[in-house]
């Protein structure tokens, strides 16, 4: 089971590597000024605002209070909870986990988007509790039955697909912290804190 779990978590992650774009680069070079045909230097005004267009672009990106929204998904997150070892949810886990429930909506309309890529194309579980490295939490078995046969599903442009996922914690007192990229190894698109005790 765990290693049907790690093939399809390593798919997913190769396939949503061509899922992360970059923001878009200007043709221009950084810091030039316009000049008109005239050798004049042009409106530094429309400068400025080429440039907060740029900025408001790339901000448009985020991940806060529990919504993450990227250029082709919206994940929100619905519910999260910690489930010991034994209880439904972790039957058949060594360690008690972290759950989270959330819904995928497909924003581009691109193929290949379905709930579990998504989160595992955007988001990385970190517990803070070793000093000298980052401590990423691993994924564990899909805590929720109901979306057995949805978690892998191709979801429509502007369709929404609900699934969990949940994470193995390392102990039972350092706050989960659920970090947002662009896409694997994308720019951070915010974090949000997951308190367990």
């Amino acid at each position: 089971m765990r290693g049907k779990i790690v093939a399809l978590l390593l798919t997913t992650l190769i396939l949503c590597a061509g899922c992360s774009e970059s923001a878009p680069q200007s043709s221009g070079v950084a810091g030039s000024v316009p000049i008109s045909s005239a050798g004049e230097v042009e409106n530094e005004q429309s400068v400025t605002s080429s440039q907060e267009s740029e900025k408001s672009a790339e901000s448009k990106y985020y991940f806060a209070n529990g919504v993450l929204l990227a250029e082709d998904v919206k994940i929100e997150i619905t519910d999260y909870k910690i489930i010991e070892v034994g209880d439904e949810g972790n039957e058949y886990g060594e360690t008690p986990v972290i759950a989270f429930w959330y819904k995928t909506t497909n924003l581009s309309g691109k193929e290949g988007i379905s709930a579990m890529i998504a989160w595992i194309a955007m988001f990385e579980a970190i517990q803070d509790n070793d000093p000298n490295m980052v401590n990423a939490l691993e994924v564990a078995a899909l805590p929720d039955n109901r979306y057995l046969d949805t978690q892998t599903a191709d979801i429509k442009k502007d369709g929404t697909v609900e699934c969990a996922v949940a994470y193995e914690l390392n102990d039972m007192t350092t706050p989960v912290i659920l970090k947002a990229n662009r896409g694997v190894g994308g720019e951070t698109l915010g974090e949000q804190i997951f308190e367990i005790a």
